[in-house]
């Protein structure tokens, strides 16, 4: 179907937009119309809406227009639909999307973009930077859309920037894009304080149960949707009643702990979803300090054990094994730590079900308390295999007899498949399984081993990923081999410090099939020897660890290592360029499998790139469903056939039936809140009289001796642009000062030619603690100004005190040794500085209030000579920006001393050329010792050093 022509006003030719659908055209012509906050359910094209209407303004031509929110993925995307558009429209004025993203773009250059017109994406640190240091006006802005608006805070930076536009624009456009409707139901009036932060008026909703939406998608267009419940295995459901057992002990403990907090939502339903560990920690923020050890650990718990969860329908059997092995050796005590700090949950018998059941999905025998038999009847491998492959076999062998007794009708459809899966793990599994599920005992079942025509095998020969369970299973049991050994290496030098209270929320990091020995550095300490002694204090005890067991099964697996090796190039990337001209061929989509993740927006690109005839969800995703129905009712003539596989009865279909329940009940709360709506009106200060505004700037307080003061300027601030990622610049701005943006070489800001403050949040101080940067900036802060003082900032929502920031401390250990040994450090700088100031602050707002008063009948800082205080003579500040996370990355190694680090930057141009330095080289530029510590630390190796044996 051909795309309609909207013509917008008078220009020639008319504008051509791709909004086949009647709702898509409706949301076109009221955005266009004024101003709005446009709410759409997910899967509904967003991406689509917004790239029509920047095109609608790009074909106008002489427009200045700012895209704000945008992530690198969304600029992409838009950049390429709104090249299509103007090739389509052939448009003369159409200039497509312009990236201004990182901060090495010179001020010349943007300066020279922004003179010439036309539509920039733009990250917010840049634009208000150039907002407020007058490279950019606002008063010439045609227009800004923001997306994510969900994100919009009163004290984001994307809130500033509104802010500053409008006070300086009143006729600009201003639009703003969300398709997550639950962010705007939390709180009181959650809709009405985001509308107020933009400046707008008008709320636009579109949920799927929109008239018009349901209209469109739901005519003669509607696409073929054949849903399969797979039933879990045994194991996996017992599995996951131990799981949820575990969570629903650790929810009703939680309850017990903390009685005088909301717990409306602290139900096992709730638990499932991604942001639930994140709800309970913020409610609990504000008396984190004096919140149990124990209700921390199960706080964190609740995250380890939805992963695990998630991992049990995801990984296969040996992968989920593996993963449980590593939960259970970060879970386990220390060797010859006395503190009993191991979760809760692992004392139930829940916990021992769930590691001996996952044990058994992979390997069984007799277990005996002395060596086991080196015979059969020692352990055998079971490898369970996942419900899903079997049948996603049958589908593909299905659409190969329907592609074969039905011919493809004349439709603009390709024969291509697609498979849609939850991430890329579950991607390199599928293909690993598509291509090895016909090999048997080392030999290629006719021809390839991705083929997936069963017809040619024999009948008894069904599709088994037996092969590659087989093979990860071999893997793993050299893993394990050596899991122990490293981890022991690793945490070999604070091995009595570690309480075993690490986070687990890196667990996912353990998806996919890479090299097994890979992984294990971002767990936690301990080993796995210690798993199987824990039965003597009443924990998990699991049959089969040891070390002879291991080697019986490994000698059970051994024969056929032989046999695997020829099949095994077969495997994903690793194809030989024997013969050039099969290797360099292009792919015919009626053959195409196509093995893909969910994407968010880009899977609209994808769906229109492939044109599938068929699609598997191997995973659900209402919004991907949307996204079909659209692509489907956009396209009269593309046939689709979808399979909607999930598992019966399982967490994944609670999930996605919860997932959907949330957005509608959220898009319901959103429509009742737009019906009792109260209008805001803002105060335009503009039409102020100049008299008025003079009066306002006096300061009446006259006492001991002072004079009446009165400027008609506001008072000023010299900011660093580093500190445009906190909310401070924000709320000064608020407050009537003027923002000055620098780039500071000495303190984050200056206040007046005589106080300078260096702003340090908790997590800043103990790191620059650690790294002894502290001590140095003060010391540069005392060469240049006579009042140097250093703020420490606490966060609003947090309690305002030290105690709850031990877990942000580097080195392990209590809560009340790492509240004292900071404290004990801030005495040892008062010590060595005993003229800085110290100011405590409870949050930003009273940083601006504290800032504000510390002006007060002040002289105005001089931004010019603030930027060229501690500088080289001939030195350019734009020259000395530089990459913040590989300098802190640097300053953890041994060695790095701050006069070290500056050298290190200047001279090398990334942590890589650090390590591959020889110590020539490092001793000729920061000395010998410290040249011999930084070579010693990246040449260790965690396998040779350590008792690890």
């Amino acid at each position: 179907m051909s795309a309609p022509d909207v013509t917008d006003g008078p220009a020639e030719p008319p504008v051509r937009l791709s909004l086949p659908l009647e709702f898509q055209q409706d949301v076109f012509h009221e955005l266009r119309a004024e101003d709005a906050l446009l709410v759409v359910a997910r899967g509904l094209g967003l991406l689509r809406l917004v790239t029509n209407l920047l095109h609608s303004y790009d074909a106008a031509g002489n427009n200045l227009i700012l895209l704000v929110g945008a992530d690198d993925r969304e600029n992409g995307w838009i950049g390429e639909a709104l090249a299509e558009h103007a090739a389509v429209s052939m448009s003369p004025k159409c200039r497509g999307l312009q990236l201004v993203n990182t901060d090495l773009m010179s001020v010349g250059t943007r300066e020279k973009m922004y003179t010439g017109g036309g539509i920039f994406s733009i990250t917010s640190r840049i634009l208000i930077v150039d907002f407020l240091s007058g490279l950019l006006d606002p008063a010439i802005v045609t227009g800004m859309i923001a997306l994510h608006a969900e994100r919009i805070a009163a004290t984001s930076l994307e809130a500033f920037i509104v802010r500053i536009f409008r006070q300086k624009n009143k006729n600009g456009f201003l639009k703003a894009f969300s398709d997550q409707p639950e962010p705007f139901t939390s709180g009181f009036q959650p809709l009405t304080n985001i509308m107020r932060n933009l400046f707008l008026r008008k709320p636009v909703l579109y949920p799927r149960f929109h008239v018009t939406v349901a209209k469109s998608l739901e005519g003669k267009r509607k696409a073929e949707v054949i849903e399969l419940e797979v039933p879990m295995t045994d194991a996996m459901r017992d599995i996951q009643n131990a799981v949820l057992e575990c969570v629903e002990v650790s929810i009703m403990e939680l309850k017990k702990a903390n009685t005088g907090i909301e717990m409306e939502d602290w139900t096992l339903d709730s638990a499932l979803h991604r942001s639930f560990d994140t709800i309970i920690r913020r409610q609990l923020d504000s008396v984190w300090h004096r919140t149990s050890f124990r209700t921390k650990q199960i706080v964190r718990d609740l995250s380890l054990l939805r992963t695990i969860l998630h991992s049990l329908l995801t990984f296969d059997a040996v992968s989920f094994n593996k993963y449980l092995d590593t939960v259970l050796a970060a879970s386990s005590p220390p060797p010859g730590s006395t503190r009993q700090s191991q979760s809760p949950w692992l004392f139930l018998d829940a916990a021992h079900t769930l590691f001996d059941t996952a044990k058994r999905r992979v390997y069984t025998g007799r277990i005996s308390e002395g060596t086991a038999a080196t015979d059969k009847d020692g352990l055998n491998p079971v490898l369970e295999e996942m419900p899903k492959w079997s049948l996603l076999a049958e589908i593909l062998e299905e659409i190969e007899r329907d592609v074969y007794f039905n011919p493809q009708p004349q439709d603009e459809s390709t024969g291509s498949i697609l498979i849609m899966c939850g991430d890329q793990g579950t991607c390199r599994q599928l293909r690993e399984f598509l291509q090895t599920m016909h090999v048997e005992d080392g030999e290629v079942a006719n021809g390839a081993a991705g083929d997936e025509d069963d017809e040619a095998l024999p009948e008894e020969r069904k599709p088994s990923a037996n092969f590659m369970l087989r093979r990860k299973l071999r893997n793993y049991l050299q893993w394990k081999r050596d899991f122990a050994r490293v981890s022991n290496n690793l945490f070999a030098e604070n091995n009595k410090a570690i309480n075993g209270t690490a986070s687990h929320s890196g667990g996912q990091g353990n998806r996919g099939r890479g090299p097994p020995n890979k992984r294990r550095r971002m767990r936690g300490g301990g080993n796995t020897n210690s798993g199987a002694q824990r039965a003597a204090n009443g924990s998990v005890h699991v049959a089969g660890d040891k070390d002879s067991h291991i080697q019986a099964l490994m000698q059970e697996l051994a024969p056929n290592e032989m046999d695997d090796a020829p099949a095994a190039k077969a495997d994903v990337g690793a194809d030989p360029l024997d013969d050039m001209d099969d290797y360099y061929e292009l792919y015919d989509m009626n053959d195409l499998v196509l093995v893909h993740p969910y994407d968010g927006d880009l899977d609209d690109h994808l769906l229109e790139e492939v044109k599938p005839r068929y699609v598997i969800m191997y995973e659900p995703d209402a919004a991907f469903i949307r996204r079909i129905e659209v692509y489907r009712s956009s396209h009269g003539s593309r046939q689709v056939r979808v399979y909607f596989m999930y598992y019966g009865g399982s967490v994944e279909e609670q999930r996605y039936l919860s997932a959907v329940r949330r957005e509608k009940d959220a898009f319901t709360k959103l429509i009742r809140e737009r019906g009792n709506m109260a209008l805001t009106f803002t105060h335009d200060t503009s039409n102020l009289d100049p008299q008025e505004s003079f009066l306002r700037t006096v300061n009446t307080r006259i006492a001991g001796g002072g004079r009446l003061a009165a400027t008609a300027e506001p008072p000023r601030v010299v900011v660093d642009v580093r500190e445009f990622r906190s909310s401070l610049p924000s709320l000064l701005h608020g407050r009537n000062m003027v923002v000055v943006p620098c780039m500071l070489t000495v303190g984050d800001y200056v206040l007046t030619p005589t106080i300078c403050v260096e702003r340090k949040s908790i997590k800043d101080l103990i790191s620059s603690f650690n790294d002894g940067r502290l001590f140095n900036q003060a010391e540069t802060m005392f060469l240049h100004y006579k009042s140097p003082m250093l703020l420490i900032e606490f966060d609003a929502q947090k309690a305002f005190t030290l105690e709850p920031f031990a877990d942000l401390s580097s080195a392990v250990g209590t809560a009340s040794n790492v509240g004292s040994d900071l404290q004990s450090k801030l005495v040892l700088l008062c010590l060595a500085f005993p003229k800085l100031r110290i100011i405590w602050s409870s949050s930003p707002y009273q940083t601006a209030e504290i800032f504000e008063e510390l002006k007060k009948q002040q002289d105005e800082p001089d931004p010019i000579k603030a930027v060229q205080i501690g500088l080289e003579a001939g030195d350019d500040p734009e020259s000395r920006t530089f990459s913040q996370i590989p300098q802190d990355m640097l300053r953890a190694v041994p060695g790095v001393t701050s006069k070290a680090l500056q050298r290190l930057i200047l001279e090398y141009e990334n942590v890589q050329a650090v390590a591959n330095a020889d110590d020539e080289e490092l001793n000729n530029l920061i000395g010998r010792e410290n040249a011999r510590q930084i070579r010693s630390f990246f040449d260790r190796s965690v396998w040779d050093e350590g008792g690890g044996d």
